[in-house]
Formats: C-alpha cells, structure tokens, sequence
C-alpha cells in the first residue's frame, strides 16, 4: 500500500473542526470513502520525516500567511525541493500551493484585489486540459476558494493549468506528478457556507455582496474529485503520468 502523506500547516475554524473535522480530517474523509489511506504530519510540531519513507505528499490549507516565512513553514521550502528533485507525487493545496510556488522560486503574498471567498468558477488553459490530473475536469468547473494570499509570480518552468477571474495562477504544475491548487477540493459546501459566515465583515468591507455568495454555494464534485485521482497517481510508476 502506499504511504500517502497528509501535511498539516494550520487549523481549521473551531466550530468548523467541531461540526466537520480539521483540514487533515476533511482530506481523510474524501480519501477513505474512495478506499485510500493516508498518515497525517503535523509540519508546525513534529520534525520532518525522511521522505525514503513516504510515496506521496498532500498539503493541507492553513490561515497562516506564506510570506510571514514562520520557522516551521520556511523549513519546509528545501524539503519540498528535495522531494521535487525525488519525483515525489505532490498535491499542495491553498497554503500549500502558495508554499510549494515559494519553495519553488516562485513569489506567493497579499492579492492586490483582497480576499477571494465562495464557490467560484475555475477555467482549465490548454495545459490543464491536457493535464494527467486536472485533465479529466470539463473545462470549466466550480470550486471552493477561501484565502487573501496568491501565488504572485510563476515559478520558474511552472505549467499554469487553471485561472479564474480573480487570479491567474489557480492551478500549477512543477514536474511530472507534482501540482498545487489554489482552491479547496477537500470542502464541501457546508464548510464553505461556515467560512462565509466566519468572513462577513472582512468580505463587505472589499465591497462584496456576501449574501449572494452564501447563495451561490454548490457542491463542487469535479473539483473535489482531484483528491482521490491524486492518490491513485500516487500509485503510477515514475514517468507514466504523461
């Protein structure tokens, strides 16, 4: 069986831990109703484990911010080059595809147009829908996105595989198996509906109608879907994801 490996930067809100699960959870749910497993580490507490040891990364979201650079999160950056240059499958999500970006040469900070929050619709480029990944999602999909932070500047030799209208970098790939997303496909829609009514001041306060995003809320199969089609790449020998 392989060892797929939850990275955890950051906690959930407490009512959405309480009622759904922390972020690590929110992952394991999708994973095990499709038959996989993964193990959790918890990268703000525990020392970093030798990645001989692990067949796949996943990085979970965080509301720590990047480009505060906190010891645990920069101590990351060359084990990610490392697992890089390993051809290790990597799945960075949110905090992790703004992390690996960073990592990777890339810039991640501050969106100048503010928070992006609600299901929101993710447009793949000619890449992504080429993409062993993203490949098989429609062209255009919903997802769910919660974050003030972006990936800002394209790493260097970075496939842009995804876009929106708020920001252009929501989809990336770095190699063969290593990808990041900006979106959340471990959401599910109650937990976007919390995370809403978490933000309301700071969302009408960039000018949002935030009753029109609780309503817009769908469930995001497609998106969610990249979870389990990650884990099953997890499994492909090296060089046979196209």
């Amino acid at each position: 069986m392989p060892r797929l490996l939850i990275v955890k930067t950051g906690d959930a809100f407490p009512e959405v831990v309480q009622e759904h699960g922390d972020f690590e959870a929110l992952f394991q749910q999708v994973l095990t109703r499709a038959g996989f497993e993964a193990a959790v580490f918890d990268a703000r507490h525990e020392p970093l484990p030798d990645l001989a040891d692990i067949d796949g990364l996943t990085i979970t979201g965080s509301h720590a911010m990047v480009s505060d650079a906190e010891p645990w999160s920069e101590a990351l950056k060359p084990w990610l080059r490392e697992a890089l240059a390993r051809d290790l499958p990597l799945l960075g999500v949110c905090y992790g595809h703004q992390l690996m970006a960073a990592a990777f040469d890339g810039e991640s900070g501050y969106h100048p147009a503010g928070r992006e929050s609600g299901t929101h619709a993710i447009i793949l480029t000619e890449a992504g829908r080429t993409d062993p990944l993203l490949g098989q999602l429609p062209t255009a999909f919903r997802a769910h996105l919660t974050h003030a932070q972006s990936v800002l500047e394209l790493p260097p030799n970075a496939s842009v595989l995804a876009r929106n209208a708020h920001d252009p970098f929501q989809a990336l790939r770095y190699g063969p198996r290593q990808w990041s997303v900006q979106f959340h496909p471990e959401f599910t829609a109650p937990v976007m509906r919390a995370y809403l009514a978490r933000q309301v001041d700071k969302l009408r306060d960039q000018g949002q109608d935030v009753p029109a995003l609780i309503e817009g809320v769908t469930d995001t199969p497609e998106a969610s879907s990249l979870l389990c089609r990650f884990a099953a790449l997890v499994n492909v020998p090296r060089g046979a994801s196209g």
